[in-house]
């Protein structure tokens, strides 16, 4: 079995056909790298050998056995029995659908075998149906062990996945480590082949901490981090600086009717200092819910306007991006050209945005995923700011950097705070800024939480709310009721709300299609109505500056920083922003620490951190959603020393042979994404 073998697909092993293909593509299993990383959870315990009278239903246990009599009816719809015994007793082994002659040769009259499956108990008699395994007693090694648990899927069991897997295993080629021996042994690590083998054939891969699985999580980190760093080479080409005199910005500096906080300024300067350099400019910002991102996009756009060279901004949605779009021109003041391009936007006008951008008439292009298309061709792109970043991939990072040549300079922005752990495993091929002071005038939201029981006691205040035309958000976890949860359902709450305040109540979710969610969102901003019933779709970051107050209710069921994502919709304004956390009885210590910590705390990064502590990475709500879950094995808090370690690796390597390390890029799917062909 050649390396190549290892990426080919999976029906180029024995007895994988097209059926079984289509089985293991459920449990994501296309390639036979696919089953090495397709790890066992547990153990199914077939190691002792019991005797016909010391069986309990309902169990898996192994028995040796003699069979005595094969018994095929000819009535449709009955099962064929093998009649089987031992010296303590007698038990019926039963099929359903199975070919004589193929029970006939597993079972030979008068012979002992070896049986194991779930016992049942039926007309006063022990019986095994479909057990798992039978064999001759010359092979009772092969089932009477301890047997690797996959997590499996209808229409593979046990029995088939371990003859692929032990297929795959038993003949892996040897693979020459990438690392090197002295590293392994000074970090208490494992070489690459013998840690895959301890994986499926014992049980360390339960075992976070055991020295096989945590090779195998270096390897992810490794091949993560090395791919960032590939990445980052690719985007920081030399490039024309950009030669500006900060004229505009300053303009527009001492217009706003806000001062800029330190923390802006310095991120300003950070972005200057790149925008200046012979370096190409691949930064992102990292700023908490209103800690002015925008407001420092806009100014740094002025800047390479000003320097003779076009922009253009992208957000994930039309909403969020037409308010950018309105921001901007009310900035600018017809001063700097700027254009809105979105999916909607007509044929003609579409037309006469994509010539003028072509010849330069525009300086500044908004929009959303349509700056994407090969069709728009910029004059002279200088600069491109994508915001809520977390919603692009790093191919896609990679693509739109691209779009503008070398001298394009690249900015990012994400509202969603990240874990200190996770920050250089997400942004390594980037260069970090953080936002951490919200504006002076910025109120902190009022935190308050309440039982549901006593949710009567809130209409009073929701109707004061209305009164002085404020607006509220609701937000509820479901979309409808579920039989399996006990959540509360946002069309029942809609109808509950809407009954006490007729015509001010709108509803969005997930389920909706994006024009109707829009016209919803859009009405809410226009003030047409009064009370927002949401699932957690209004979590990006568009600005609604009337609303004041946030009701979530279930409050303990999302994480906290999804918690705290959402509280920042409201009080964007002059007025005062409430948040009310519903919660039901019986809340576990976590989610009353949880409530304390949101009640106690409006940073962001710190509630990030705390968050990850209490609910560990794989429960982050928030950070799944968003796509920023983006490991397999590696676990921030079981390996925070191996996400060092690994980082501290790669940046070591001065020049990263590719081909050494292109097994473990293509076993991680990350060649692609640095466009390595070659490998």
């Amino acid at each position: 079995m050649k390396k190549d073998f290892i990426f080919k697909k999976i029906n180029n092993l024995k007895g994988v056909g097209p059926q079984l293909s289509k089985y293991l593509k459920k449990k994501r299993i296309e390639k036979i790298k696919d089953v090495i990383l397709n790890l066992p959870y547990s153990e199914t315990d077939r190691s002792k050998i019991f005797k016909l009278n010391s069986l309990e239903v309902g169990k898996i246990q192994s028995i040796r056995v003699k069979v005595r009599k094969l018994n095929f009816p000819r009535v449709r719809n009955l099962p064929n029995k093998i009649y089987c015994e031992d010296e303590t007793g007698k038990i019926d082994i039963v099929y359903f659908n199975s070919r004589e002659g193929y029970l006939r040769k597993l079972f030979p009259l008068n012979t002992w075998v070896i049986i194991s499956g779930k016992i049942g108990y039926f007309n006063r008699k022990y019986q095994i149906t479909n057990p798992d395994y039978v064999t001759s007693l010359d092979k009772e090694d092969y089932v009477i062990k301890n047997i690797p648990k996959y997590n499996l899927t209808k229409g593979i069991n046990e029995k088939k996945y371990r003859s692929i897997s032990e297929q795959v295993i038993n003949n892996l080629p040897y693979i020459d480590d990438w690392i090197d021996i002295n590293f392994i042994k000074k970090n208490k690590l494992i070489g690459w082949n013998e840690g895959i083998k301890k994986l499926h054939t014992s049980n360390e891969a339960k075992n976070l901490k055991s020295k096989s699985f945590r090779r195998l999580v270096f390897d992810e980190l490794c091949a993560n981090f090395l791919a960032l760093s590939e990445n980052r080479k690719r985007i920081k080409k030399t490039k024309s600086p950009k030669i500006f005199s900060n004229k505009l910005s300053d303009l527009t500096i001492k217009k706003l009717p806000f001062k800029l906080t330190d923390s802006q300024i310095k991120v300003l300067n950070e972005i200057k200092s790149d925008l200046t350099s012979n370096y190409r400019m691949f930064r992102i910002i990292q700023g908490d819910v209103g800690s002015g991102k925008t407001i420092v996009s806009l100014l740094s756009i002025l800047n390479v306007i000003e320097s003779g060279y076009q922009c253009a901004l992208m957000s994930p949605t039309e909403i969020l991006s037409r308010q950018h779009y309105d921001l901007f021109k009310k900035i600018f003041q017809n001063k700097i050209k700027v254009e809105f391009l979105s999916g909607k936007t007509d044929a003609k006008k579409r037309k006469d945005i994509l010539k003028n951008i072509k010849n330069g008439e525009i300086n500044c292009l908004i929009g959303t995923h349509a700056l994407f298309q090969k069709k728009i061709e910029f004059k002279k792109l200088g600069l491109t700011v994508i915001d809520e970043q977390h919603k692009f991939g790093v191919r896609q990072r990679s693509e739109l950097a691209n779009k503008g040549g070398n001298d394009c300079d690249v900015l990012l922005m994400s509202a969603t705070p990240i874990p200190r752990t996770m920050m250089m495993s997400l942004y390594g091929d980037m260069d970090i800024s953080k936002i951490e002071e919200k504006p002076a005038k910025r109120k902190k939201i009022i935190t308050l939480s309440k039982p549901e029981k006593k949710i009567n006691e809130i209409w009073p205040f929701i109707r004061k709310q209305i009164d002085d035309d404020n607006q509220i958000f609701w937000v509820c976890p479901l979309i409808e009721k579920s039989s399996f949860l006990d959540y509360s359902s946002a069309k029942k709450k809609f109808e509950l709300i809407n009954k006490k305040f007729p015509n001010k109540v709108g509803l969005i979710h997930g389920a909706l299609d994006k024009e109707d969610r829009d016209q919803i969102l859009n009405k809410f901003l226009n003030q047409e109505i009064s009370i927002l019933v949401s699932t957690t779709v209004i979590e990006v970051g568009i600005d609604f500056p009337n609303a004041n107050l946030i009701i979530i209710e279930n409050a303990n069921k999302f994480g906290l920083a999804q918690l705290h994502q959402l509280r920042g919709r409201v009080g964007r304004g002059e007025k005062q922003g409430n948040c009310i956390l519903l919660f039901k009885d019986g809340l576990s210590k976590n989610a009353i620490k949880r409530i304390k910590i949101l009640k106690n705390s409006d940073d962001g990064f710190f509630i990030a951190e705390e968050d990850l502590k209490l609910r560990g990475f794989g429960d982050l709500i928030g950070y799944q959603q968003s796509g920023i879950k983006n490991f397999r094995f590696a676990d921030p808090i079981s390996h925070e020393d191996l996400f060092e370690l690994a980082e501290k690796y790669i940046r070591n390597i001065d020049k990263v042979d590719l081909i050494k390390y292109s097994f473990l890029l293509k076993l991680f799917d990350k060649a692609e994404i640095i466009n390595v062909n070659e490998l």
